[in-house]
């Protein structure tokens, strides 16, 4: 799942580590089509050495893609997610490795984030199922057009887990894919490839990596050696800056906002499901032979070079005067280390730590400041040195009164705004309570029609005081016995007295806003003493006082 909003950040502070990939496209020569070489030298002017790929970040979009139709059938998924290995290995050209790891069983920490997720997506998959049945009677009760439905068996996404039938056919397909490419392609024949498939446990990220350390344990590793890994999670970014590798680069899709969806129904582009009006698709072409054409723009990749971002960590990690020398590789772990506060796929963020309000440029500030103090790293070979991340923690906990009062004030500010711009679009709707006529009334630009001169302008001015205390008079007459109509109804229906109603809660100005209990801003207090005596009506309470309570509740006590 990676860490929401963790590439974003980190692609718009740092943008020189993001580099487009430039992919070599194959070629049509009468009819036939020639396949790219992928023994010639690297378009990208890199040479890679090895190629991971995390297999659950392809198998889910090939599977059942968002952008467009689904695969009928499993023959086609096998044959898209080969497609989609051959891409990605066109681009990268590894020399000597291709891995390719499936997740296996997952590690404790993980199974409930697992399990959740799989029985909602399976409760969303039967309501979908129900919600495109129901509006597809509705269209075609209403003489609406709707392409026929294909009776095929919807794809249920959790079969993608350890030990189903999917993933053993995958593997035996995966096999054979691989003793093809060895047999007929020029670009794999020196190379080694490793395939771990489900019957494997760990996740695939993971299993990657702990092949990359047992490499670099080897005699004969070779430092330089250039590693590619594939996959759209942001946690690969830490991952891969932990295996202290100096050339790592990781390819994934670039991702592209707002991009429109086909509706489920129709097949058509522009609309969701419940917007789906029954319209028969427009010809693409005179005789509709575009129809079946790709599609313009073909989602691209992009290079993530955490080299780059190793020269601008060390430049922003460096510190001086410290009283123990300076190492840049522990530095790594610790910055690595405090990126687990803004959560990742075993640990919630902290409430104080928001990526988009700066959290990680926060903790950086603050570890600057307390590494003075700890006399050493916060780790050392994967161990934690809790007294050391105790200071850090304390210094968190100072600024957090802070963060959440910047939070406060930001909420209040937007709330402020959305009220304001809805008063002015009510006003706008409402126009003038009263026009002028005359010389004065507003006119048309270009109109024919001039006003009449003004004879005298004090009658004029007169005549329009006049009629704007009639108007006047006359609204105020017509809502003083709207008013008493109503109050009377209510007094004899509720046995109310007949003064007049309360305005609507969409006419007030100051609509009233539910009480949040769950806000990080919201601080309880707790009183000083334990027993009061509070004088109401003459009477003389006495209350325990010693819980804790909201600040709403204190006014009542005085």
């Amino acid at each position: 799942m990676g860490v929401p909003a963790f590439f974003r950040w980190l692609s718009r502070k740092y943008s020189s580590i993001v580099v487009h990939c430039v992919e070599e496209k194959s070629k049509e020569c009468n009819g036939v089509r020639i396949p790219v070489d992928t023994s010639k030298p690297n378009p990208n002017e890199v040479e890679f050495d090895n190629l991971y790929l995390d297999m659950n970040g392809i198998i889910h979009p090939c599977t059942h893609p968002e952008d467009k139709a689904a695969p009928k059938n499993e023959d086609e998924m096998m044959v898209a997610i080969f497609e989609y290995i051959d891409r990605l290995f066109n681009i990268v050209r590894p020399r000597r490795v291709l891995y390719m790891a499936i997740d296996g069983v997952a590690p404790r920490a993980k199974m409930n984030q697992q399990r959740s997720r799989r029985f909602r997506a399976s409760k969303e998959g039967v309501e979908l199922v129900e919600e495109k049945s129901r509006i597809r009677e509705e269209i075609l009760g209403k003489g609406g057009y709707l392409p026929p439905d294909e009776i095929k068996e919807r794809f249920d996404s959790n079969c993608i887990t350890p030990g189903t039938e999917f993933m053993e056919n995958l593997a035996k397909c995966l096999r054979y894919y691989v003793a093809d490419r060895l047999s007929n392609d020029p670009g794999w024949r020196n190379i080694t490839v490793i395939l771990s498939d489900a019957s494997v446990p760990g996740e695939g990220e993971h299993k990657i990596m702990d092949y990359i350390r047992r490499q670099r344990a080897q005699p004969h590793h070779d430092p330089n050696t250039h590693h590619c890994l594939c996959g759209a999670d942001a946690d690969l970014i830490m991952l891969g800056l932990a295996t202290h590798e100096p050339n790592f680069t990781i390819i994934r899709e670039e991702f592209k906002p707002n991009q429109p969806r086909p509706c489920a129904l129709c097949g058509q582009k522009g609309h969701e499901i419940k917007d789906c009006q029954g319209v028969a698709r427009e010809k693409q072409g005179e005789h509709d032979e575009f129809a079946d054409s790709m599609p313009a723009s073909e989602q691209e990749f992009i290079f993530i070079r955490l080299c780059v971002l190793r020269e601008y960590l060390e430049r922003e990690l460096t510190m001086a005067s410290l009283p123990f020398p300076f190492d840049f590789e522990r530095s790594i772990d610790d910055w690595v280390f405090m990126c687990f506060f803004v959560g990742n796929d075993f640990l919630p963020h902290l409430p104080s730590l928001e990526i988009r309000e700066g959290a990680i440029d926060r903790l950086v500030g603050i570890y600057k400041d307390v590494v003075h103090k700890t006399g050493g790293y916060i780790t050392e070979n994967g161990y934690v040195n809790l007294e050391r991340v105790e200071l850090i923690m304390q210094a968190v906990g100072v600024a957090e009164d802070n963060i959440f009062k910047k939070r406060k004030e930001d909420d209040e500010g937007f709330k402020r705004r959305n009220k304001e711009k809805k008063k002015r679009m009510k006003a706008q709707q409402r126009g003038p309570a009263y026009l002028t006529g005359g010389q004065f009334a507003p006119q048309a630009l270009g109109g024919r029609g001039r006003p009449d001169v003004v004879q005298n302008a004090r009658h004029q001015a007169f005549d329009m005081r006049m009629q704007g205390r009639d108007q006047h008079n006359r609204d105020a007459a017509q809502s003083l016995k709207a008013m008493m109509r109503n109050g009377s109804q209510a007094g004899t229906s509720d046995g109310q007295d007949g003064r007049g109603v309360k305005r609507k809660a969409e006419d007030s100005d100051s609509e009233p806003e539910p009480e949040d209990n769950v806000s990080t801003y919201h601080r309880p207090h707790t009183l000083s003493s334990s027993l009061r005596v509070i004088n109401m009506d003459g009477r003389n309470i006495l209350v325990n006082s010693s819980v804790t309570c909201s600040p709403k509740l204190l006014n009542p006590l005085g």
